[in-house]
């Protein structure tokens, strides 16, 4: 029982293993193959992910067909669109595998039996608060920065994805182009960075 799942709730909702040991069996694991989408355009989900082990993105397309990465989740990170989550509205974003990925999906279920739990809401209320402050420090960047800020931000929140993940897939995360990500690169570079 050595999920990073587990070892998440046990360290962030101070989840005891006896408690650890009931949600187990609620858990609902799944192995999703590169470039599987869990969410589309105009659908509804009712849960989130998790990843254990691999990649994922979200992200939506604009009117002239153009990808805007909204975010990248790595191991260890949740991604949903929560206003298909929580307000049950059509999706505008998609979730797709990068590489070959093993979730967690959280549903209702699990979410029934967790907010039950003493303290819960307490410390998801802090989750909540931190992913906030996070997309706020996210638009002040995306409004306000330089390429090159936008891009050692990215370093630092995602410091092992710069050989994970496509140059263009990162380019469209910083709201700059492929071109734009190459200069910024290739300046840090004789700077020795």
């Amino acid at each position: 029982m050595s999920l990073n799942f587990l070892q998440y709730l046990k360290k962030n909702l101070e989840l005891t293993d006896p408690q650890l040991e009931q949600l187990f069996p609620r858990l609902n694991i799944k192995i999703v193959p590169k470039n599987c989408l869990l969410l589309r355009p105009g659908e509804t989900r009712s849960y989130a992910f998790f990843v254990e082990k691999g990649l994922l993105r979200s992200y939506s397309i604009d009117e002239a067909g153009k990808q805007h990465v909204i975010q990248f989740a790595p191991e260890n990170w949740f991604i949903s669109d929560r206003g298909s989550l929580y307000f049950n509205a059509p999706s505008k974003l998609i979730i797709e595998a990068i590489e070959e990925t093993t979730v967690i999906v959280i549903d209702h279920h699990y979410t029934d039996y967790v907010s039950g739990l003493p303290g819960y809401h307490k410390k998801i209320e802090m989750i909540l608060q931190n992913h906030i402050w996070y997309l706020q420090n996210r638009i002040d960047s995306l409004l306000g920065a330089t390429a090159e800020a936008r891009y050692l931000e990215f370093i630092q929140r995602y410091p092992n994805l710069t050989q994970r993940v496509p140059q263009w897939m990162i380019a469209s995360y910083l709201g700059i182009t492929p071109e734009s990500l190459s200069r910024v690169r290739k300046e840090l570079a004789t700077r020795h960075f």
